[in-house]
């Protein structure tokens, strides 16, 4: 079995701000007892970014909002975060691999293929692999968005079996805890709709990224993936043990999809970012989603931002409601100037299908 085991800043980190070691040794040592089971164990981790603000000389109350500073913290943090994993792994006799992955390196099919590549030597060789996104890089408009859905796209990538997202939380509640003190804990969850997105709330910790909200977007990614999901307190002892044995009350369990969707679509829907929009007409919603047909002119009712030939593009009605999102074959300046035209009408040197149905997926609801 392959299991992702990813953890939040919130849970890595002092309430000063620096790398909480007990934390990681916690963590080393219940990926090694994995390991002794014969289980491969692949950690996602934050707080590089929180790790390096001490050093700059600033406080975990004063995190910066400039993208430069917050870039310079992580190049300083992520050094001492792998020295400090490196440590703790050695002494449970596991070695650390790092892997900084940045979008394209999911985005790209041939980078795609060779961080899965990286990560399979590692896993077979016996090494942790220990995956952090490339921040002391990372462009604003052009990254992850969170540690939650890196992972959930990691689980994807080398076909994992169970994806544990440890945080400071027991799991998903009905209501929100700090609130309501009538929340319970929602043990199972089979479907993820518009509803329990609503309870997820919006986004965490002003320490990290990622909230409720992004670890439900993760476990949806991951479920489609065909890998189970359970989001889990960091500090219960024998977390991840547990979360693996599907030990009855270890955090909120979503439960993996019986229908998986094919690796290319999987890859479009979820890890290559949208170019552009098209807008399509009543008919050719109903052809693309009942009817499994190929998106054409005639059906297009405009464009919307710029995109090329083989970029991806989000497909939405007339309510502007995203249904679809598939790799076009028609540029949109090209597309401008064809909307709603018969095929039978398009000039040479054009294709019949604005998306073709091999390059589309609808989208889970």
């Amino acid at each position: 079995m392959i299991v992702i085991a990813k953890i939040g800043s919130s849970s890595l980190t002092t309430s000063t701000g620096e790398i909480d070691h007990g934390a990681v040794a916690k963590l080393c040592g219940e990926v090694a007892a994995l390991r002794e089971q014969d289980h491969h164990v692949v950690i996602v981790t934050s707080a590089a970014i929180s790790a390096g603000l001490g050093p700059l000389g600033i406080g975990p109350e004063d995190r910066p909002n400039d993208p430069e500073l917050l870039r310079a913290a992580s190049a300083v943090g992520q050094i001492a975060l792998m020295a400090t994993y490196k440590g703790h792994l050695a002494a449970n006799g596991l070695t650390a691999g790092q892997v900084l992955l940045a979008p394209t390196d999911l985005w790209n099919r041939k980078r795609y293929l060779k961080s899965r590549g990286t990560l399979e030597a590692l896993m077979a060789r016996g090494v942790v692999p220990v995956i952090n996104e490339n921040d002391a890089v990372a462009d604003d408009e052009i990254r992850f968005g969170d540690n939650d859905r890196l992972a959930a796209l990691v689980a994807h990538l080398i076909d994992a079996n169970h994806l544990v997202l440890l945080t400071d939380t027991p799991g998903l509640f009905t209501a929100d805890p700090r609130i309501d003190r009538d929340a319970s804990l929602i043990e199972e969850i089979v479907e993820i709709d518009h509803q329990l997105e609503l309870v997820a709330g919006g986004p965490g910790s002003s320490i990290g990224r990622g909230g409720m909200a992004s670890k439900l977007a993760a476990a949806k990614i991951a479920a489609w993936s065909g890998v189970e999901t359970t989001i889990a307190q960091s500090d219960r002892e024998q977390v991840l043990q547990d979360a693996v044995a599907g030990t009855a009350g270890v955090g909120t369990v979503f439960r993996a999809k019986d229908q998986r969707l094919p690796a290319r679509k999987l890859w479009i829907a979820f890890a290559i970012p949208a170019a552009g929009r098209i807008v399509v007409d009543d008919g050719a919603r109903i052809a693309l989603e009942a009817n499994q047909k190929s998106l054409l002119p005639a059906g297009v009712v405009s464009a919307e931002g710029e995109f090329d030939r083989d970029e991806a593009v989000e497909l939405v009605d007339g309510f502007g409601d995203v249904f679809a999102k598939g790799i076009a074959r028609w540029s949109s300046d090209e597309l401008a100037d064809h909307v709603g035209v018969k095929t039978a009408d398009l000039p040479d040197g054009l294709v019949a299908e604005v998306v073709h149905r091999d390059g589309l997926v609808i989208l889970p609801s």
